[in-house]
């Protein structure tokens, strides 16, 4: 086994996105989400949502066409761009200097879903590549092309599993009753290529150098439809904003629990990126 650490604020707390009289909007990166069809567009905007309460400067969903008006519809400071293809997705990505792609809730499984996520990691200027959800069932019984296409990319890459797309992507993995959770998603990180968050009831954040960080902050709050893709978006908004890979990720994990438990009973995935303010000034004073 790799290097172990517990996910807590001292881990990461140094490599937050830090404001100065300076700061502008640009400077704090741009978030990409793209979003499903015309009914299959709420995860989107959660996880849009959270990547600008997190620290992205700037946030863009790409709609296709029909879902267009469903999705102007409850955006505000979010921005809309219609994308017909991946091709409208990639001039944006360039000529709007994105600077972090969250592609896969809600937006549908299949050829299509495979194809995009190809094409993304061959051909995005971009910094990272957060791949979650319907990005990574795609890939059931296919997992060594998306392998592949991360070993030859240059673009940063997060995968984020919970129990059954880790299972789907890394069936031999999953099915080795000898091994922990951390070895298990410390060799999946390997196999992949890519930091792996592999979501639980204990989370492990893991690279293929062999760190990893386990948090001891969770809680069954979080056991609600669109929590994930809140968490998504979170790990989106700081990548975006430059911070690397495992302390995103192992940060969005702990503000992502936290969030939780200080809203209490009742939390749904809509107030979990409210909650991202009051977490920050706990613990950092903003």
């Amino acid at each position: 086994m790799g290097t172990a650490a517990l996910n807590e604020p001292r881990l990461w707390k140094d490599a937050l996105p830090r404001l100065n009289a300076e700061t502008h909007k640009y400077k704090r990166g741009h978030a990409l989400v793209f979003s499903g069809g015309l009914t299959n567009t709420g995860a989107a905007r959660l996880a849009a949502m959270s990547a600008a309460r997190i620290g992205a400067g700037l946030v863009t969903v790409l709609s296709p066409s029909d879902a267009l008006l469903v999705n102007a519809s409850h955006l505000t400071c979010i921005m809309l761009r219609e994308t017909r293809t991946i091709q409208d997705a990639l001039d944006c990505i360039e000529t709007r200097h994105v600077t972090a792609v969250l592609m896969g809730p809600a937006y549908g499984l299949g050829v299509k879903t495979r194809n995009d996520c190809i094409t993304l990691l061959k051909k995005a200027k971009t910094n990272a590549l957060i791949l979650d959800a319907d990005a990574l069932s795609s890939f059931e019984e296919m997992a060594d092309a998306l392998f592949a296409s991360i070993h030859s990319s240059q673009i940063a890459v997060v995968l984020t599993p919970h129990e059954g797309e880790f299972r789907r992507l890394f069936p031999d993995i999953a099915d080795n009753e000898k091994l922990t959770k951390p070895e298990k998603a410390s060799q999946a990180a390997i196999m992949a290529g890519a930091c792996v968050v592999y979501k639980g009831a204990q989370t492990i954040v893991a690279l293929p150098d062999g760190r990893y960080s386990y948090n001891d902050n969770g809680t069954p709050l979080l056991a609600t439809a669109g929590s994930g893709d809140v968490l998504a978006g979170m790990i989106t908004g700081l990548l975006a904003a430059g911070m690397p890979a495992f302390e995103a990720a192992s940060a969005a994990v702990w503000f992502h629990c936290e969030a939780a438990k200080k809203y209490g009973a009742g939390v749904i995935a809509e107030d979990l990126p409210l909650m991202i303010p009051q977490i920050f000034a706990a613990f950092t004073g903003r």
